[in-house]
């Protein structure tokens, strides 16, 4: 189970560093890539993570479990695949109302990134709620988990940048990553029931 959650930490930093990445692209042919630009996306990310990590840590308290944790990267995914339908329509009437860059950008990251980017920022607390059975391990745990989520999102920033960017459109890759969060959350909801079958079997 612990190699599970872990896999299911570094795809969440992956995405994450991913999609924010593909908002810079997304912004670009509108409001341009400007530090003004950048600055916008990086504060709405920020800000979603920051709550993310905050509703994260509130639902794991709530019977956490495997099952609940890839229902998690379900509603992401959910709430990022209507970008490939929603973004164009969005920028071009967020454009014609605002053509200042600063408060464009900002509206316009806001409006766009800010729902899926909290539900992925619940990723890594919850994934600590799960591995910790100790509150003597806790910080090792929390640390371990960081640690592989960070590198998932310094792997994610380097594929999109370097590779991703290059080969696909920005809809294939957005709906690449929606399909990988629908797999996730396949996989932790299989986990539990294989848990849970592990657990019935032993006790009988």
């Amino acid at each position: 189970m612990a190699l599970t959650i872990y896999l299911l930490a570094f795809v969440g930093g992956f995405v994450i560093m991913s999609l924010e990445l593909l908002g810079g692209r997304v912004l670009a042919p509108y409001f341009g890539s400007s530090i003004y630009v950048w600055g916008s996306i990086i504060t709405i990310f920020m800000l979603s993570l920051s709550l993310g990590y905050l509703f994260g840590g509130k639902l794991s308290l709530h019977h956490p479990s495997l099952r609940r944790f890839g229902i998690i990267f379900i509603i992401a995914a959910c709430l990022l695949y209507p970008l490939v339908f929603l973004a164009e329509p969005v920028m071009n009437w967020i454009f014609e109302m605002i053509e200042d860059p600063r408060y464009g950008s900002l509206i316009a990251s806001g409006m766009l990134f800010i729902l899926p980017t909290i539900i992925l920022g619940m990723i890594s607390p919850y994934s600590v709620r799960l591995l910790v059975q100790s509150t003597h391990e806790s910080g090792q745990i929390a640390g371990r988990l960081y640690f592989v989520s960070t590198m998932g999102s310094a792997l994610g920033t380097l594929a999109t940048s370097f590779y991703f960017v290059l080969w696909f459109e920005i809809n294939t890759i957005v709906t690449l990553m929606t399909a990988t969060l629908v797999l996730m959350g396949g996989i932790a909801m299989l986990a539990h029931k294989l848990k849970q079958g592990s657990s019935s079997g032993s006790s009988t």
